[in-house]
């Protein structure tokens, strides 16, 4: 506790000397930046520099909300209207959505799965004009059983040089394949490649300084305090792998760097979004977790500084979550 006690007082010291030599007021934030259940976080940053965060609902629905600086975040509502809702698998919820803006539209990629129904759960996109919904269109990209990956769950999608690509899966492998340009279809249903083991699901993938990294979570997600979870990391000098550890060690037999995991505090860090990057360059990244203090609220979401050493990330305070931190500087 002590330790933490002067990482804060250090934090508010660096905050007071960034708002006297910058000229610029500098906040402190605290976490959780949304206290209550948003698991699965995705977030994007308007034409207009507003943010957008969506999670795995309790409700049969995508909830979405907005914030100005990264911190405080206002509930929007449901992204589906009424009625709208898609029902590709009878009585499955929707899971862990993954936000883009492509060609000039937002597109919502989601699962949708029972428990136990890992055949039959399926990858779905929704379009729409607006961050805020409502997103319409909403189709079936595929089911596990016509894949040929069971558990085809947690989808997200990498853009680079007009090209998208959606990489997806849970503890039967991550897999990638290429979409169409609109990011709306899959180029070839039946191509597609596995880039990580069995010991992974809620994948994401960063480029930087000519790397790829892809991070996912390892363990269990949703046991409250006994949650396992935890996020991990592998690079590679191509997109299609091999994702290796520090040691050269493949993620293909379940080789990671291991960034965050539970501690007395946080338990189950884990599913961590895209990497977003502040008006000063910062990267900071948003994951869920239990909130040891109230575990029955559910998988909250927090927001963590990423640095970068020797070409690899790290987050939090020694690979554990942070209580309180320099906010984010945004432009205004």
């Amino acid at each position: 506790m002590l330790r933490r006690l002067t990482i804060i007082a250090s934090l508010a010291l660096l905050a007071a000397c960034s708002a006297t030599s910058g000229g610029k007021q500098t906040e402190l934030y605290t976490n959780p930046v949304i206290d209550r259940d948003a698991p699965d976080p995705t977030v994007i940053r308007a034409e207009d520099g507003t943010f957008y965060a969506y999670a795995t609902w309790r409700d049969r629905n995508i909830p979405v909300y907005r914030s100005t600086d990264m911190v405080n975040w206002e509930y929007e509502g449901g992204v589906f209207a009424e009625g709208e809702v898609p029902q590709f698998v009878p009585g499955a919820a929707i899971w862990a959505p993954d936000i883009n803006y492509i060609e000039g539209q937002y597109v919502l990629y989601f699962s949708m799965s029972v428990w136990g129904g890992e055949w039959d759960a399926c990858i779905g996109r929704a379009v729409s004009d607006s961050p805020t919904g409502p997103f319409r269109d909403a189709k079936m990209l595929f089911q596990g059983k016509t894949i040929g990956v069971q558990n085809s769950i947690d989808p997200v999608v990498f853009q680079e040089d007009g090209r998208k690509y959606l990489a997806w899966g849970s503890f039967h492998g991550i897999y990638l394949t290429e979409l169409t340009d609109d990011g709306l279809e899959l180029d070839d249903p039946f191509n597609r490649t596995r880039i990580a083991g069995s010991a992974y699901e809620g994948s994401y993938i960063h480029k930087r300084d000519g790397y790829y990294y892809l991070f996912a979570s390892t363990g269990s997600c949703c046991e409250g305090l006994k949650s396992t979870y935890q996020t991990v990391v592998g690079r590679s000098c191509s997109l299609y792998g091999p994702y290796v550890d520090r040691a050269g060690r493949k993620m293909l037999d379940n080789h990671h760097e291991i960034l965050l995991s539970g501690d007395d505090t946080v338990k189950g860090p884990g599913h961590d979004s895209q990497i977003i990057t502040d008006d000063q360059g910062q990267d900071w990244s948003f994951y869920h977790g239990y909130d040891v203090k109230n575990p029955d609220a559910g998988r909250k979401m927090f927001l963590e500084r990423v640095e970068w050493h020797d070409g690899w990330p790290t987050i939090g305070v020694n690979g554990h979550a942070t209580a309180s931190g320099v906010a984010p500087y945004i432009a205004k």
